[in-house]
């Protein structure tokens, strides 16, 4: 991750203008408001550029009851008004009738900001943070696979972590996913082949977490437009083949005071602040609760076992990399650099979402000075249960049911959420579970249906 992050999008008067200039120069035609539904969907709709003025000024209708989470039919008019900071060009669509996109924050007809609005949570967080004198960075690391199909898993390759022997076939699909992803105005730092066969991922420049939220929805849809131009598919599922790791979005993060590292303190033995420590110790203390949000789908918990590099006991440490929570070493002159990895989440979550949650109980820490536990240098794997037990190291919840359960009782999670996204947000989950549960998997067919 970089030293130093990159600086926070331009005010709204100065990014009009410029996106305005660009749009000229582009010969832009076309628009695509983008927003997300709770779940992280993307969502889009197109208007021609000479509808931006009532865009900004009114926001353009649409209507609500249609996206997952958002309004019943009974109020079902919405608005959508676009952040001029977030325009881009969209390289993959035609040249000479150019296409560019903006993301949306959405709004009721009257005028108030949507409490629905996965950004509009997270701006919520952010403003909590920024009360606090703090500016919240994100740097996450997404993994994802390529496959032949999406109903065909076969690997395009055999190659493991950082592997370049041929044939890589996939690193030209890498290359041309960087240069989309630049074009789009998203900074990437890293590129390498994953652990598992025709597993990769992007590393994007640590930012802000508003500006790293949007690009992640960027990320993914540019690692799918460009597979598919290729004629595979990428997928960001959690855990898409059994017995090979799965793939996650370790979430990098840090508070800044001005431009001072407030997680940084030179004189302390892990070379963390007093407020790094109870940022830390808030996010050992709540991640079972918030853990439904970073890892929401019911195959989310296929990735989280044993054996395959995935985090599931609630630890933390400087150097070992089994533990939930990793403080990378800390290099003279890299105070910037100072933060902590949290390695649960995966990619297939709401990122607004996922680092509201992480944000919200890392300040709980902060504001209720939390204890900050003992680190885990020893491998938890190979502990016997009864160590652990004695050691009181928790587990991460085991399925959607058990995420789920921990989450209703939580008033931090409703509190990050807001009440609109907490409970839709849960009842969504439910019925996914019940789906799950009632579903007779081929697991079951050809196991059990020879036998009784």
């Amino acid at each position: 991750m970089a030293a130093k992050p990159a600086r926070p999008r331009k005010k709204t008067a100065d990014a009009k203008e410029i996106m305005l200039r660009q749009i000229k120069e582009q010969n832009v035609k076309f628009i695509r408001m983008w927003f997300t539904d709770i779940l992280g969907f993307l969502k889009s709709f197109s208007v021609r550029v000479e509808e931006l003025d009532r865009a900004f000024k009114d926001g353009l209708g649409f209507d609500g009851s249609s996206v997952e989470g958002f309004v019943r039919i009974d109020e079902s008019d919405m608005l959508a008004r676009p952040d001029p900071s977030t325009y881009s060009i969209i390289p993959w669509r035609p040249r000479d009738h150019a296409t560019g996109k903006m993301f949306c924050d959405i709004y009721w007809p009257d005028g108030r900001p949507f409490e629905g609005d996965p950004r509009f949570v997270l701006k919520q967080n952010l403003k909590r943070a920024a009360e606090k004198g703090f500016t919240c960075y994100v740097g996450p690391e997404l993994e994802y696979f390529y496959f032949q199909s999406n109903e065909d898993v076969t690997p395009l390759d055999k190659g493991g972590y950082f592997d370049v022997t041929p044939p890589n076939v996939a690193s030209e699909f890498r290359r041309q996913t960087i240069i989309t992803l630049e074009q789009m105005g998203v900074n990437v730092e890293y590129a390498h082949h994953e652990a598992a066969p025709s597993q990769h991922e992007i590393d994007l420049r640590y930012t802000d977490a508003l500006a790293m939220a949007d690009n992640v929805m960027v990320y993914r849809i540019a690692v799918k437009e460009v597979a598919q131009r290729h004629g595979v598919y990428a997928t960001f599922m959690p855990k898409p083949v059994p017995r090979i790791n799965g793939s996650g979005m370790h979430v990098h993060i840090s508070l800044f005071q001005g431009d001072r590292n407030a997680f940084f303190e030179k004189n302390d033995k892990f070379h963390l602040s007093k407020e790094g420590k109870c940022f830390l110790a808030g996010l050992l203390k709540h991640i079972p609760e918030i853990t439904v949000v970073n890892n929401q789908w019911v195959n989310s918990y296929k990735r989280l076992v044993p054996g395959y590099e995935a985090p599931v006991y609630i630890t933390w440490a400087r150097r070992n990399r089994s533990d939930l929570i990793r403080i990378p070493q800390y290099q003279p002159g890299q105070e910037n650099a100072t933060r902590m990895e949290l390695r649960s989440p995966d990619p297939a979550c709401n990122p607004y979402l996922c680092f509201s949650v992480i944000l919200a109980a890392g300040l709980e820490g902060i504001e209720k000075e939390y204890p900050l536990p003992e680190p885990s240098e020893e491998n938890v794997y190979e502990m016997k249960p009864e160590e652990r037990a004695k050691k009181g190291i928790r587990t991460l919840p085991g399925s959607l049911a058990e995420a789920i359960e921990l989450a209703e009782g939580s008033k931090l999670l409703k509190k990050a959420l807001g009440d609109h996204v907490f409970h839709t947000f849960i009842e969504n989950k439910k019925i996914e579970w019940d789906l799950y549960r009632t579903a007779v998997t081929d697991f079951e067919v050809k196991r059990y249906l020879p036998l009784l």
